[in-house]
């Protein structure tokens, strides 16, 4: 997250965690799989709190939605903006030189889309969410703008650009 893949050697990770060189090719075979095994690993959590968001009988699914953009838009503000989304910054610098990585990136984002698309579906049988648009295409908008909005937070130094995605797509555009 800090200095990105290209600028981060497997010596100052092996280093960092105290791991010898032949255990780590033992598991991982290069320092490309180590990184497909993080996007991997890395969307879990937000794919697991989106769903537990969803999941809330005390909240229809738009308000849902929401909260968790909310919830994330507040997180990177106390993080001074730093570091954004691993995907987003992977997607940018090995997305297109890297087999393996752009395949685990692809698995990564369309299951953290997945979700977001269930939520939109549920949305669209609630009422709150316009119909005439298919939920994964939102999902992809959705998904898609917000990686825009995280880019533009880190040269911006603001999560005005998170703030204006969410509330033009959750609270304009894609409402019934």
């Amino acid at each position: 997250m800090q200095q990105g893949y290209h600028g981060t050697g497997l010596q100052e990770i092996l280093d960092a965690v105290k791991i010898p060189k032949g255990s780590f090719y033992n598991y991982f075979g290069s320092k490309e799989h180590f990184a497909a095994e993080i996007i991997a690993h890395y969307i879990n959590p937000y794919v697991d709190q989106l769903k537990q968001y969803l999941q809330n009988p005390d909240s229809d699914a738009l308000t849902a939605l929401r909260r968790y953009f909310d919830e994330s838009i507040a997180e990177l503000e106390k993080t001074g903006f730093k570091g954004g989304c691993l995907l987003g910054n992977l997607m940018g610098e090995v997305g297109d030189t890297s087999d393996v990585c752009r395949e685990s990136l692809r698995i990564a984002l369309n299951r953290y889309r997945d979700v977001m698309e269930s939520g939109l579906y549920k949305a669209q049988q609630e009422g709150t969410i316009r119909n005439d648009k298919s939920a994964q295409d939102m999902a992809d908008l959705l998904v898609n703008a917000w990686q825009g909005a995280l880019l533009r937070m880190k040269i911006e130094q603001s999560v005005a650009p998170l703030r204006q995605c969410c509330d033009d797509l959750l609270g304009d555009f894609f409402k019934a």
